[in-house]
């Protein structure tokens, strides 16, 4: 048997790659997480775009603030998604409830992953709320991840335009 930590993890790839398979993308993933990348989304038209993506997914998300809602992450992984790459790279968190027998329904009508994630772009931001090791990021409520979502991130990534959360 699997991790519940590690079950937590592959439901936050399989919500990525059902978006990006819906969106028209395709998803790898990198043989190593040592770069903060979980996933790469990839356009197979034009010039082949892609976006990286750091994925986690979690059971106890903050609640929502004026900031946005509180999410703990490493100073590794902040460091690696601030700094200024080729490819644009966001977190994504998943967002599942609290009890494990919620996570995933199948009937013979639905598949249902209960919640969302929701993204950040951290490029070029500076945090100082560093708790051992650890900052909080503010996720914006508004930056539900989707299809239409993905869409644009991708479209935007396709212009040339950075992410702005």
């Amino acid at each position: 048997m699997i991790t519940e930590p590690h079950q937590k993890e592959l439901l936050s790839c399989v919500y990525v790659q059902a978006l990006a398979t819906k969106a028209g993308y395709t998803t790898t993933v990198p043989q190593s997480d040592y770069d903060s990348v979980d996933m790469i989304v990839s356009s197979s038209v034009g010039m082949r775009y892609k976006l990286d993506l750091q994925l986690k997914a979690t059971t106890r998300l903050g609640k929502p603030i004026d900031k946005g809602i509180p999410y703990l992450i490493s100073k590794k992984n902040y460091d690696d998604l601030r700094n200024e790459t080729q490819v644009p790279r966001i977190l994504v968190v998943l967002d599942l409830p609290k009890e494990e027998e919620n996570w995933v329904t199948v009937t013979t009508k639905e598949l249902i992953l209960r919640r969302c994630a929701y993204w950040l772009s951290l490029q070029n931001e500076t945090y100082t709320d560093i708790e051992q090791g650890s900052i909080t990021v503010y996720l914006p409520v508004d930056n539900i991840l989707n299809v239409d979502t993905l869409k644009t991130l991708m479209e935007q990534v396709g212009s040339g335009e950075t992410h702005e959360s």
